[in-house]
């Protein structure tokens, strides 16, 4: 049976990595305790849960607070087909919104094991539908999984993003969680009981703020060389340097501050401030020569998320760079072994 999805966050970030954007209004603290560099209190504890009454808006609390409205799942035309699987256009509701994607059945009755994939950062000017995890979907289509990639708004043939760009990307995560509910009520092959999220980069981040904010949502996840869970490393490493997108650099900053001045902001924004909210095992896999995404980020993050109690487990590729080129294989082997443990 499927779990009760628990509201523990009573009071996200999605920052790419490869570049980085970022609907806001004056920074509330969100949490009590100061930031320091690794992203726990003071005292070495991860922060859980908002001392504040009402959550900054553009926060993680705040999205936990949301009513998702994931319905509607229309397939369209058949875009790709093999002897294992076929792929379909799609598009569902998330938050008042339309999002587009691709979605890969494979042949056979079903029930199939299910996983959202959420892309990592391409300049949403030159992205078309179905971009960044094309092979994923397809590998995951033609082993059994029924795999939504999802656009996110603003991308392709999704309806423009609300924000501007200055929710810090927390609508894709809106997307993300959204995409789930609509694959429940969608009457096609899946298993509602085994569900999992795939995020790849910006997408990792993604991944990490829908585990804390909809605990319980799915059964496990897996990311691929994702950003840091500090949002103001993100920040720092791609939005303030890139001139040609200083504008909304400086929006950013206009509306929620800089990270040194209002750190509660951008705590509230960080996954790794909720940790402990996790309930799914997640599994990261990362190269040592990655210089897009620093390894570093991944190997502080699975450490955190170990002293939060979270069952993380992190796989190193030696030499492997940011696109996983080729050890791709090798590691979507260990992704499926993963989803068959967790899964079921």
């Amino acid at each position: 049976m499927r779990r009760a999805i628990p509201v523990v966050l009573l009071a996200v970030l999605g920052a790419a990595c490869s570049s980085t954007d970022a609907p806001g209004g004056a920074p509330t603290p969100a949490v009590s305790s100061s930031p320091v560099p690794d992203g726990t209190t003071p005292d070495g504890a991860t922060p859980s849960g908002p001392a504040a009454a009402v959550p900054n808006r553009v926060s993680l609390p705040a999205l936990a607070q949301k009513a998702f409205d994931g319905s509607g799942l229309r397939v369209g035309e058949e875009v790709a087909r093999t002897p294992r699987h076929r792929q379909y256009a799609v598009t569902w509701r998330s938050g008042g919104l339309r999002v587009s994607g691709r979605l890969a059945v494979p042949e056979g009755r079903g029930p199939f094991p299910t996983v959202v994939l959420a892309h990592g950062y391409i300049d949403p000017a030159v992205y078309v539908s179905g971009q960044g995890m094309t092979r994923e979907r397809a590998w995951l289509g033609e082993h059994g999984y029924v795999a939504l990639h999802v656009d996110y708004r603003g991308h392709a043939g999704s309806d423009p993003d609300p924000s501007g760009g200055l929710d810090m990307r927390l609508g894709y995560t809106e997307d993300v969680i959204n995409a789930v509910l609509a694959l429940r009520e969608w009457e096609g092959p899946v298993d509602d009981d085994r569900v999992a999220l795939v995020g790849r980069s910006m997408g990792g981040g993604v991944v990490y703020n829908a585990l804390v904010a909809q605990p319980g949502l799915v059964d496990a996840a897996v990311v691929f060389a994702p950003v840091s869970s500090d949002a103001v490393d993100n920040f720092e490493r791609w939005t303030r340097p890139d001139l040609g997108r200083a504008g909304i650099a400086r929006r950013i900053l206009r509306t929620h501050g800089e990270p040194s001045a209002q750190p509660a902001f951008w705590q509230g924004i960080s996954a790794r401030t909720y940790f402990r909210d996790i309930t799914e095992p997640v599994l990261i896999h990362h190269g040592t020569s990655d210089d897009s995404c620093p390894i570093a980020w991944s190997r502080t993050t699975a450490r955190l998320m170990e002293r939060a109690g979270v069952d993380v487990t992190l796989r190193t590729y030696a030499g492997e760079e940011h696109a996983f080129g080729p050890r791709f294989e090798q590691s979507m082997q260990r992704t499926e072994r993963f989803l068959a443990r967790h899964l079921g």
